[in-house]
Parts: structure tokens; sequence; C-alpha cells
């Protein structure tokens, strides 16, 4: 049953389902691709469920509204002023400004991530772009690797060294010989959820595999790491859309 509502200006349609596993109160789901999904006990009437959704109605098209939002940045990049690139969890607008009397640059300034080139072309901007994301990639995990070693406790020797590794999936991981790799799109990613990569990656070299002495580790070194992967898995979609 598909059910339409209203909150202000915005109007969206919820398909709902009556379902025996659903106990108690009516369910909301919200689900990544913008749908509604409401979960209601067998028997609750229809101006029951009506109530229950008008109740957490701002709540829905706040979510709606963040969806759509990603949405429109995960469309293919043209790598022109205006566009939305993300360093460090924050969002900074492309502004690419055409310059024949100096070097190439890509420098963050007042808000912006500016690129001044002489070869104005969507090419050469995402070029410039990712060589300065790259640079700025080893720098940042290099320090925050340094910020962290006091928690390093158990951590025999010298500090592993970090390599920068694209991958299309992965935020990073560890290599045989014990180094770091590390995705250079994480860099986009908020401090605290590199610092996630880094401990979950420096766990594996005491820990090999996934288990209960692994997330122990990871527990003890950063006691909040299931949200703060919950927002990084979140994110990756947007993040990683070049």
């Amino acid at each position: 049953m598909q059910l339409t509502f209203r909150y202000g200006d915005e109007e969206f349609d919820c398909e709902v389902y009556s379902l025996s596993t659903v106990k108690g109160k009516v369910a909301i789901h919200i689900h990544p691709d913008g749908s509604v999904q409401v979960d209601a006990p067998p028997g609750t009437t229809i101006s029951s469920i009506k109530k229950a959704v008008q109740k957490r109605a701002r709540w829905i098209t706040k979510h709606l509204a963040n969806i759509r939002a990603q949405q429109r940045e995960l469309r293919p990049r043209h790598y022109v002023s205006g566009e939305g690139h993300f360093y460090l969890g924050r969002r900074y607008q492309l502004k690419v400004r055409q310059n024949d009397t100096e070097q190439p640059s890509v420098k963050l300034l007042r808000g912006y991530l500016s690129v001044s080139t002489s070869e104005y072309s969507s090419e050469t901007v995402k070029r410039l772009l990712w060589q300065w994301y790259r640079s700025h990639a080893q720098q940042t995990f290099q320090r925050r690797l340094e910020t962290l070693e006091p928690q390093l406790t158990w951590l025999t020797g010298q500090l592993p060294h970090i390599k920068l590794l694209t991958m299309k999936k992965q935020w990073g991981s560890c290599s045989p010989q014990g180094h770091i790799l590390l995705n250079p799109h994480l860099v986009k990613a908020p401090r605290d959820c590199i610092d996630y990569v880094i401990l979950h990656e420096l766990c594996h070299l005491q820990e090999h595999n996934h288990s209960p002495k692994f997330y122990q580790l990871l527990s003890q070194l950063m006691p909040a790491w299931k949200s703060v992967k919950t927002r990084l898995d979140s994110m990756a979609e947007l993040l990683l859309n070049t």
C-alpha cells in the first residue's frame, strides 16, 4: 500500500507493509535511493500509520533532502568552477582560474579549492587536483599516524611506513612487509575517519584477520569505532566519486 504525505512544501510517498515481525510501534526506514518504507504490526489502522508518519515528517523530509543533495554530488564531475570537492570532511567549492603568467597551482583559499592553470581543460584540472590530493594525503596520513603513536604501546619498533594505493572500494590494507596502504581518497574524509582506518590497519599488523582479539584491540584504541565506521561508510560513495 502506498500513502502520500505532505510536510510544508515537501511531498513524499511511503510504501506501507504489514509485517508480523514488527512488534509495538510503526517503524520507518529511509533507503539510500530515497524511498520511504513503513513497517507496521498486523492490525494497525491507517489512521495510526498516518499519525506515526506525520509525527516524524520533519525527520523524513530532512533525510530526503540530504539524499537528494548527495545524489547531485554523485553526478559525473566536469571539474569546472562551482563543483563541490571534499577535504578532511569539509566540502569546498571548486574555483578554476586561468593564469598564463604563473606555474599551475592548487590552493585552499577562503573556503574555495582554487586551481590556477594556463591550460583550461577538465582533464588538466582533474590531474592538478588529484596531484594535490595525493600530496596532502601523504602528509596528512603521516601526521595522523604520529599523533596516534602514544596509543600504540603494544607496537614494537618504529612506526610502519604509509604508502598510497588508489583503490575502488577499500580505504586501506596492509602488506606482508608490514607497510600500511591507504587510499588517497581517504584524505577527503574527517580526521576521526582517517584515524579509524589507520588504527584498523595497525591492528591487522598484530591480528591478521577479523578475530575477536582484533576487535578487542581496535575497541581499546578507538572505543567509538563502530559509529565512526558507519559515518565513513555512509560517505564512501560520495568521497570516491571522481
